[in-house]
C-alpha cells in the first residue's frame, strides 16, 4: 500500500473548479475610451456641409444659387463698405426692444396663469389662442396703427416672442412640486412670497426653454417686420438682392441671421447655467 501524507491528500481533494481558476490568467486592463468633444463633432459636421456646398454649388446657375466662397466674398465686400454693419444695427435695435418687452410681460403672465386658477380661467384661452394665431396676418393692421417705423417692428417682435415665454412659464408652474408649496404654506408665507421664493426658482428651466424658443421666433419676426414695413436692415438686403437676382449677396444676411440666432441661444444657455446651476447637475446624457 502507498502511504499518503495529509498534504498529498489535500492536494488530491482539490476541486476541478479551483484548479481551473488557478490556471486562468488575469486579463489586462482595457484603456478607457476617450469621448470625442461635442465641439469637434459640430465643427466636423459644419465643415463637411460647407465642403459639399462648395463642390456642388459651383455647378448651379448663379441666378438660382451660390456657394460659400462667393458668399464670403460678397460678405467681405459688404462688411468693408459698412453696409452689413449698418443693417445689423437697424435690425438689432427693434429686436432687442421687442424681446426685452416680451420677457418683462411674458414671465409674470405665465407665473400668474400657472399659480392662480381664476386668472388662468380668464386669460389662459387667450394666451393659447394668441400663440396659435397667424400673427403675420396682423402685420397690415399693425402698420395702420403704428406706421412703418420703429414702433411697428417692436410690436411684431413682441407679439411673436411673448406667447412662447408665457406658455412655457405657465407649464413650468404647473409641474412645481406641491410639497414645496405646502412647506411655504406651513410657514404661513403669503401667496406672492411663495410665488417669488418657491415657484419662480423651480420654474426657471422652463422659462429658459421658452426664451430659447422665443429667440428663434423673434429673429423670424425681425425679418418679417422688415419685409412688410420700411424695407431696411438685414431683411432689406435680402429683398433688394433677391430683386436684383444677386444670390450671393442675398445669402449673406441669411447666414448672419442664422449665426445670430445660434449665438443668442448659446447665450441663453450660459445664463441658464448661471442662474440655475442645479439644472445642469441633475441632467445627464450619453
Amino acid at each position: 500500500m502507498v502511504d499518503l501524507t495529509a498534504q498529498d491528500m489535500h492536494m488530491n481533494q482539490t476541486s476541478p473548479v479551483t484548479a481551473a481558476k488557478s490556471e486562468v490568467k488575469p486579463r489586462p486592463k482595457l484603456r478607457a475610451r476617450r469621448a470625442v468633444p461635442s465641439w469637434a463633432i459640430t465643427v466636423a459636421t459644419i465643415g463637411l456641409l460647407i465642403a459639399l456646398w462648395e463642390y456642388f454649388g459651383r455647378d448651379v446657375n448663379p441666378i438660382f444659387g451660390s456657394y460659400p466662397s462667393a458668399i464670403a466674398a460678397a460678405g467681405w465686400d459688404m462688411l468693408r463698405t459698412g453696409e452689413l454693419g449698418a443693417a445689423m444695427v437697424q435690425s438689432l435695435e427693434p429686436f432687442v426692444a421687442g424681446f426685452v418687452l416680451a420677457l418683462v410681460f411674458g414671465v409674470p403672465l405665465g407665473l400668474l396663469l400657472g399659480r392662480f386658477r381664476v386668472f388662468e380661467a380668464a386669460f389662459g384661452i387667450l394666451v393659447t389662442g394668441g400663440y396659435a394665431m397667424p400673427l403675420v396676418a396682423l402685420v397690415p393692421l399693425l402698420v395702420l396703427w403704428l406706421g412703418l417705423g420703429f414702433k411697428v417692428k417692436v410690436a411684431i417682435i413682441f407679439l411673436m416672442c411673448v406667447f412662447p415665454i408665457a406658455i412655457n412659464t405657465w407649464l413650468g408652474v404647473k409641474v412645481v412640486s406641491k410639497t414645496l408649496i405646502e412647506v411655504g404654506r406651513a410657514f404661513v408665507a403669503p401667496n406672492m412670497v411663495i410665488l417669488r421664493r418657491i415657484v419662480f426658482p423651480a420654474t426657471l428651466p422652463y422659462i429658459m426653454a421658452g426664451v430659447k424658443l422665443a429667440v428663434g421666433r423673434g429673429v423670424v419676426a425681425m425679418v418679417i417686420a422688415e419685409f412688410f414695413t420700411a424695407i431696411s436692415g438685414l431683411g432689406g438686403i435680402i429683398i433688394n438682392s433677391a430683386t436684383n437676382f444677386d444670390t450671393a449677396r442675398m445669402f449673406v444676411p441669411i447666414i448672419v441671421i442664422m449665426v445670430l440666432a445660434t449665438l443668442l441661444n448659446a447665450l441663453v444657455g450660459v445664463v441658464e447655467r448661471w442662474i440655475a446651476p442645479w439644472q445642469s447637475e441633475i441632467s445627464a446624457r450619453d
